[in-house]
């Protein structure tokens, strides 16, 4: 729609803006690492941090949250309706990416109400990443290392300003009546291109081929025996997909009170690298090995994903490679079966 620049030191006063109408959350440190929190004022902030533990995601879609209550007297259940007005600040081009996917999953099939009640309540500001966030980020290789739009609003860090990209109306809304924004001049669009033009070469491709082809890849590959030497090396604890931005498996359960007069309805995380996740009726497990389990979870985000939504599973954002404690990388995972393939290539061209 426009672009503008914001001074810095306009940010207390911004922050401060939002949070008269809407929660605002964003990156801010803990422990030695970075969270997604509420902010209540700009000195909590991080707009310059790696990544964070948990994507963003777990405020459109939580960890653990009531679907519905009820009673045990023969009345109609309640829909719980929690969705609250949202700034999510200082995203991550990878999470923006990974929300685009998460906007399709849930809104093209079975329509989520949840979800989609707080997508529709929540504003996205992401910020342009102008180094590598951390060792195991591959986000270029994947193609998630900028973006174009889904944003409402996207900020690039200019030293003493912010460039910002105005996406949608809901975005220029948050910067009404904002001291020290201004439209952007010639200069400062020639400051960000000097900026991106710098920024591309600090990225390294780390795929050993284009990404383009990782769904055919995945194709010729389902009977790799390096499925089962990850299922050797596999702890099944999940932690890959616990902080992966894209995996959304979740449980469904009930909860009844010790009355016996009421309970509730709820969801959680699930994850399909869990022993117990594909067990169905008659206590029959039709994933029961881990390495088919790895498999499935590579293939997600490769390919199943594609097929289905036309974008890819994985963001690149390094999260599961960073939280294995094995070792279980999709880099490593995607190069090794590249490699069998080209070097067959190779083979029969001599």
């Amino acid at each position: 729609m426009s672009f503008k620049v914001i001074p810095k030191a306009a940010l207390p006063d911004w922050i401060e803006q939002m949070r008269r109408s809407q929660r605002v959350v964003g990156p801010k440190p803990l422990h030695g690492q970075h969270v997604f929190g509420e902010i209540h004022g700009a000195a909590e902030i991080d707009l310059d941090y790696p990544t964070t533990v948990i994507p963003p995601k777990k405020y459109l879609f939580p960890q653990q949250e009531d679907l519905l209550t009820y009673k045990l007297d023969g009345s109609a259940p309640s829909v719980v309706q929690d969705a609250e007005p949202t700034v999510v600040l200082g995203l991550h081009t990878c999470d923006l990416h990974a929300l685009h996917l998460l906007d399709r999953v849930f809104e093209k099939t079975h329509v989520d109400q949840p979800y989609m009640a707080r997508r529709a309540k929540t504003t996205l500001v992401s910020i342009e990443c102008l180094r590598p966030c951390m060792s195991h980020s591959f986000c270029k290789s994947m193609g998630t290392l900028s973006v174009t739009d889904g944003f409402d609003l996207h900020l690039t860090d200019l030293g003493d300003d912010y460039g910002v990209d105005v996406g949608t109306p809901k975005g220029a809304a948050l910067l009404d009546g904002l001291k020290g924004v201004r439209e952007a001049t010639g200069d400062d669009r020639q400051r960000v291109n000097r900026i991106m033009t710098e920024k591309w070469p600090r990225f390294p491709l780390r795929l050993e081929f284009d990404v383009t082809e990782l769904p055919s890849l995945l194709s010729v590959s389902y009977d790799s025996k390096l499925w089962d030497e990850l299922g050797e090396r596999c702890l099944a604890c999940a932690m890959c997909t616990n902080v992966c931005p894209t995996c959304y498996c979740f449980n469904v359960a009930d909860e009844v009170e010790l009355t016996l007069t009421a309970g509730k309805r709820y969801r959680v995380w699930d994850s399909c690298q869990l022993d117990k996740f594909a067990t169905v009726a008659d206590g029959h497990n039709f994933r029961a090995k881990r390495g088919a389990r790895q498999r499935h979870r590579f293939f997600r985000k490769g390919k199943y994903q594609t097929d289905a939504f036309g974008l890819l599973g994985c963001v690149g954002c390094g999260r599961c490679a960073q939280a294995c404690l094995v070792d279980i990388t999709p880099v490593d995972t995607w190069n090794e079966l590249h490699r069998p393939a080209t070097e067959g290539t190779k083979e029969a061209a001599a």
